[in-house]
């Protein structure tokens, strides 16, 4: 069985072919600047081979129908036939309190997911346009609807309620939701594995860092809390994203700067974060490199992630009664060494004894812990595509 992941952005849909049988993409690839001058798909075929297919892409129906020629072409495709597709899974942002799990998508889901607009503007429509266009393309193929939200819909209210007048939650949906929760998802039943223990078991953090960062709190495989909010606005500072703010400071600035709404909300999410502070770039890399050449602010930037990081890992373990292991995944956690040790500095009240040799490793799945240490360090390497063909798979069967 193989099943076709779809991931759509406003400009952009990247893709996977995974084969269920061997759990690897057999094919995949990336469609840019849709609606835009200069569009281009890239697709990459199992052993790596790339082809760049240049053509003017209007719309996400087009994209689809590039994509699919792409994956069945004689010359670099992954499949032989379209019929070959069991499922197709759609990456979508935003459930709300509809989804509090994956769903097989038909007319009523299609209805919710359009009244969840109003909270993922930027993400959900493309979503849908998404969908729309494989259902076209792809009549009488099961489409499924994988929800970044649906994992942290087991927190509890006084975990995922604001100190606002109760009527702005009933009226408006303004709450807690969560993002991220496919890999949050997917790295803790990988750390149950490498823990050689039942999920149902396990109290584990979940740093998720990467130009977006979360971390989840996660017992008995449930998500009990979450930095992320309302938005993926909130939490930790980020690539470009401020992070959590005193809400007085958006309207200090707006007031200050003369900003309109629209403007203040580009600005916390585009020119703030790590971006903001160094003055560099949002690339941590790029950060690092600045900061070992002895750049101040660059070093600022990232003294204030690891101590964001740090102090949610201390509060995470507080509200959870202790923990078994930390995970970190996504580009950052997975590959930056130095940046994993500094926030296990000082957290060794949790039991935690940091190998340091294990801990240069990138981008594999490891226990980089000293074998005395109470609590796990794990290095997972997060696999969102694989989560979303799992799911689709589980509920087509």
């Amino acid at each position: 069985m193989k099943i076709l992941v779809i991931n759509c952005g406003s400009s952009s849909l990247k893709y996977q072919v995974i084969d269920m049988t061997t759990k690897n993409a057999i094919g995949k690839g990336l469609v840019e600047r849709i609606g835009l001058p200069g569009s281009i798909l890239t697709h990459r075929t199992r052993t790596g081979e790339k082809e760049v297919i240049k053509a003017e892409i209007p719309n996400h129906t087009l994209a689809i129908k590039l994509v699919l020629e792409a994956l069945v072409s004689p010359e670099y495709g992954s499949i032989k036939d379209l019929k070959q597709i069991c499922g197709v899974g759609h990456r979508v942002v935003h459930g709300g309190e509809k989804f509090a799990k994956s769903v097989v998508i038909d007319d009523a889901v299609m209805k919710a997911l359009k009244e969840c607009i109003e909270l993922a503007p930027l993400h959900n429509p493309p979503n849908i346009a998404g969908i729309m266009a494989c259902q076209k393309m792809m009549p009488g193929v099961s489409q499924v609807a994988v929800f970044d939200t649906a994992f942290h819909q087991t927190m509890q209210p006084d975990s995922y309620i604001y100190g606002l007048p109760y009527e702005y939650y009933k009226k408006y949906g303004v709450r807690k939701y969560g993002f991220h929760g496919t890999s949050h998802k997917y790295v803790s039943q990988r750390a149950a594995v490498l823990l050689k223990k039942p999920l149902s078991e396990l109290k584990l953090i979940s740093c998720h860092l990467g130009n977006g960062a979360s971390i989840t709190a996660i017992r008995g495989g449930k998500s009990i809390e979450t930095s992320m909010g309302f938005t993926p606005l909130d939490g930790l500072m980020m690539g470009t994203r401020s992070g959590a703010l005193d809400p007085a400071i958006v309207t200090y600035i707006m007031c200050r700067e003369n900003f309109g709404v629209d403007q203040m909300n580009d600005f916390l999410n585009t020119k703030c974060g790590a971006l903001g502070v160094s003055g560099i770039s949002s690339d941590f890399r790029d950060i690092e490199v600045a900061a070992g050449q002895g750049n101040v602010r660059a070093r600022l930037a990232l003294d204030i992630f690891e101590h964001d990081v740090r102090q949610f890992i201390g509060a995470y373990a507080a509200v959870l009664g202790g923990v078994d292991g930390i995970i970190f995944t996504a580009g950052v956690g997975e590959n930056a060494s130095s940046m994993r040790e500094a926030i296990c500095k000082n957290l060794d009240f949790l039991g935690i004894d940091l190998d340091r040799e294990k801990n240069k490793v990138k981008s594999e799945e490891i226990d980089v812990s000293k074998p005395n240490s109470r609590c796990r360090v794990l290095v997972i390497p997060t696999n969102e595509e694989l989560m979303i063909a799992l799911e689709t798979h589980d509920l087509i069967q």
